[in-house]
């Protein structure tokens, strides 16, 4: 008695190779948006922990922010894209940007990003 042989033939092994292969090209140019965006929100949070936060006038505040993303490369955040605003203790730092990348072709990704902190007496002591 002969036994049947059972597994993936050559085109099904170059199909799903070719899906793997969009899924890391894709992940290649997506997670480059997500690192730079998780800068963002560490150099927030940061900012919001450094003694005396809330005494600074925006235009230093902004300057300590752009220091902090000097150190992890991120290059799509320009100054129109950070808004500092009164709050009652202290100031709200928000900062939104777009993010795009060629894909393939004519197709981009795009990437909206929105992050905020209180920048007060009581945040670094949270």
């Amino acid at each position: 008695m002969k036994g049947k042989q059972s597994g993936m033939t050559l085109i099904g092994f170059i199909l799903v190779l070719g899906v793997v292969g969009v899924f890391v090209y894709m992940g290649m140019k997506l997670i480059p948006m997500y690192s730079e965006y998780y800068a963002v929100k560490q150099a927030l949070n940061g900012l919001a922990s450094e003694p005396g936060v809330a005494e600074k006038d925006p235009a230093k505040l902004k300057d300590l922010f752009f220091r902090r993303l000097y150190i992890s490369y991120a290059d799509n955040i320009k100054t129109e894209n950070v808004k500092v605003t009164r709050k009652e203790a202290g100031w709200m730092m928000t900062v939104d940007y777009e993010v795009r990348k060629p894909l393939i072709a004519n197709l981009d990704v795009v990437g909206v990003f929105h992050a905020e902190k209180e920048l007060s007496r009581r945040s670094g002591i949270e």
